[in-house]
């Protein structure tokens, strides 16, 4: 693992990179909305990819460059899409003969917005915890971009996450016109398990065998 910088776009692309021994293809992961990429699902993950091969950058967004603490600026939503294909556009100077892009909740939320715009961008998606509303708010869906979305995705979400049930994803994503699959996690929230000092060891593992499943 080194720490990551390209200054040559705005926004910059910041984070870490995890170079494997005999890279194949790369991985770009980002954080929810109250995270960073030191976040410990991403980095069990990164690491998981990184052994099987995978060039794995984990990069803050921009508005966590702008600030170390507090949520994303909503108004500077479009400026964090653009932080995304910064890094896929980095990612393609280094490695990888296919790319993939993901994330964590907010930042796996504007992949799909960023994708849906952008279709042939990467090859596929790698989606943690979508967050289809708000906790308590069912009515206030986060859709509307998803019959645009034309890029293969994995969700990963747990079967107790209050920004969405499992039924409510069922339905969500059937509005997505490209091949998708939903993984559940037994018993897992938001956090899908890495939360505080608590780490769910197998989660890396099976993501991973879930992800080579369905993109070879």
């Amino acid at each position: 693992m080194t720490p990551f910088l390209d200054n040559a776009l705005d926004p910059a692309v910041r984070g870490h990179l995890h170079p494997p021994q005999t890279p194949n293809h790369a991985l770009i992961l980002t954080h929810g909305a109250g995270s960073n990429c030191n976040a410990p699902l991403l980095v069990a993950l990164a690491e998981a990819f990184c052994g099987h091969g995978y060039t794995v950058l984990r990069c803050d967004l921009p508005f966590r460059q702008a600030k170390p603490f507090g949520p994303p600026f909503p108004a500077q939503a479009e400026r964090d899409r653009a932080g995304l294909r910064n890094a896929v556009a980095a990612m393609r100077k280094l490695a990888g003969e296919k790319i993939y892009l993901g994330g964590h909740s907010y930042g796996g939320r504007q992949s799909t917005i960023l994708c849906a715009d952008e279709p042939e961008l990467v090859s596929g998606l790698l989606l943690l915890s979508y967050p289809l509303h708000p906790p308590r708010k069912p009515d206030q869906l986060r859709t509307q971009h998803l019959p645009n979305l034309r890029t293969p995705s994995l969700f990963v979400h747990g079967t107790r996450d209050p920004f969405g049930s499992i039924e409510e994803m069922e339905k969500a994503l059937a509005l997505i016109p490209a091949k998708h699959e939903l993984m559940k996690v037994e018993g897992a929230g938001h956090d899908l398990g890495f939360r505080g000092k608590l780490r769910a060891e197998a989660l890396p593992a099976n993501v991973y065998a879930k992800f080579a499943e369905m993109f070879g």
